[in-house]
């Protein structure tokens, strides 16, 4: 018996093969290329039926199936819309992937209750059953699990944090990202260290001496880590941003485990005891003393992990149901 695991990125797609314990026993990570529209969901499908194939070769059967999508699972209607991929404002991935799985269950989910999911299987937020993932890559999202729920909101959008408002006066320019993707996203870092540049022009520091085209994160961390002026300044405020992000959520959901992922940490794992100080001068006191703040476990393969594990939830739900309609 195994489970197929497959997270799709704006980037990349990954895929993992799965026994019931959660041990990978196989894995293939394919970029996009630059694909768009029918050519992803093409290559999630090819890949899909040969991680099938290989498991049959081996004497295995994959039960089931969960995707990882970087943005929106409409899951009543099976469609997915997600904005770094374009044509994917309401494409129909469960249409595709069943033409190659036929008969096995299939769920989608959002990639941020998949960071959460592999967190409670295989991470740090093991045993709990309040948490939540703060994922930050060229995107901010949360996964949060409510008395062992997902959350998931009326319409599977819960979790967009990076629309949260923690600044006065509201901007137009916050209107496609939100106003904390803005500042403290991966993108957003870059983005508040070029306009650093732009405004000080008698800044010439690392940021400034070591460019060679577009700024990168691992640029800005590299010069933070020189104490670096212009890089100091933006790591800053962006601790500033994640740790009232942070509090926000501490006083909403009362977690007992808030942990930080996705492609920035990485590199800003180091910062998480600064974020919690931050968070403690806004949050709700008594809650705040009671959580903790930590570093994802699984690195870049939470998002696989916890869409193998939302694929084995989903089996037994479907079996549970059987067994209640007989």
């Amino acid at each position: 018996m195994a489970l197929l695991g497959i997270d799709l990125g704006g980037t990349k797609v990954a895929f993992a093969l799965f026994d019931r314990e959660g041990n990978i026993w196989e894995k293939e990570t394919l970029t996009l290329d630059n694909r768009k529209g029918t050519e992803v969901g093409h290559l999630i499908k090819v890949t899909a039926a040969l991680m099938l194939a290989k498991a049959a070769r081996q004497g295995d059967v994959v039960d089931s199936v969960g995707i990882s999508v970087p943005g929106i699972s409409r899951r009543e209607r099976g469609t997915v819309w997600a904005p770094n991929i374009p044509g994917w404002d309401d494409y129909p991935l469960l249409k595709e992937i069943r033409t190659v799985t036929e008969d096995i269950p299939v769920i989608i989910e959002s990639d941020r209750a998949c960071y959460i999911s592999g967190e409670i299987w295989k991470g740090n937020a093991r045993g709990c059953k309040d948490a939540i993932f703060l994922a930050v890559g060229t995107g901010i999202g949360a996964g949060i699990i409510v008395e062992g729920n997902i959350l998931r909101g009326s319409h599977d959008i819960a979790g967009a944090i990076g629309w949260m408002a923690l600044a006065r006066t509201f901007r137009s320019k916050y209107t496609i990202c939100g106003n904390f993707e803005y500042y403290a996203s991966g993108e957003g870092i870059t983005r508040q260290a070029e306009e650093y540049l732009h405004k000080h022009e008698d800044y010439d520091g690392e940021l400034r001496s070591g460019q060679q085209g577009k700024i990168t994160t691992h640029d800005v961390f590299n010069a933070w880590r020189n104490r670096d002026a212009a890089a100091t300044t933006v790591i800053q405020q962006a601790i500033e941003y994640w740790g009232m992000a942070s509090a926000n959520l501490v006083s909403l959901f009362n977690p007992e485990k808030i942990i930080f992922g996705g492609g920035v940490f990485g590199p800003a794992a180091e910062l998480i005891t600064a974020i919690k100080q931050e968070a403690e001068k806004w949050a709700q006191p008594i809650s705040i003393r009671q959580v903790s703040f930590e570093p994802s476990a699984l690195a870049g393969d939470a998002g696989v992990i916890g869409a193998a594990f939302l694929a084995m939830k989903n089996l037994n739900d479907q079996k549970t149901a059987d067994e209640r309609s007989i």
